[in-house]
């Protein structure tokens, strides 16, 4: 009789575990915020300087009052030059979104993602206690994706 080798089942290579991938582990802290008094030219041109699409409004104790975007600014510059009207006295606080969304700070990032593409939002403010704390953007996300992509697949 021949000797057979058997060695028994073979092991599952084991699967290297990835932490959770946070939002505020990808979100942007020092932020360009605004106030509501601040004149919609001013704003513009520092979204312009900083070369930043949009900014949450903050009071004084930094508690969130609002978004501005670029297309806000735009908004209403034509509608100055369409009605013939001055802009020195036209402040964010008039055209700046008031009702803003906000999430997690510890929610995953691919959760993140799929409510970017649902409310197609370009930046979601993070709050904590009342506070502006971060923001996460459409590119922070994609950083996200990027390293997820090399921690799992190998390349």
């Amino acid at each position: 009789m021949g000797i057979k080798s058997f060695q028994g089942k073979r092991a599952e290579p084991e699967k290297p575990k990835s932490a959770p991938m946070l939002v505020r582990d990808y979100m942007s802290t020092s932020l360009v915020t605004f106030k509501e008094h601040e004149n919609i030219l001013d704003v513009a041109e520092k979204l312009t300087k900083h070369k930043i699409s949009g900014g949450c409004v903050v009071d004084e104790n930094n508690k969130l009052v609002g978004l501005i975007s670029e297309g806000d600014c735009m908004k209403q510059i034509s509608d100055s030059q369409y009605y013939n009207m001055p802009l020195e006295d036209t402040t964010i606080g008039k055209r700046m979104t008031c009702n803003v969304e906000t999430i997690d700070g510890n929610m995953n990032v691919m959760d993140a993602a799929k409510l970017f593409i649902e409310k197609r939002f370009r930046r979601f403010p993070i709050v904590e206690h009342g506070k502006l704390i971060g923001q996460i953007s459409q590119s922070d996300v994609l950083r996200a994706a990027v390293r997820l992509k090399s921690n799992n697949w190998g390349d």
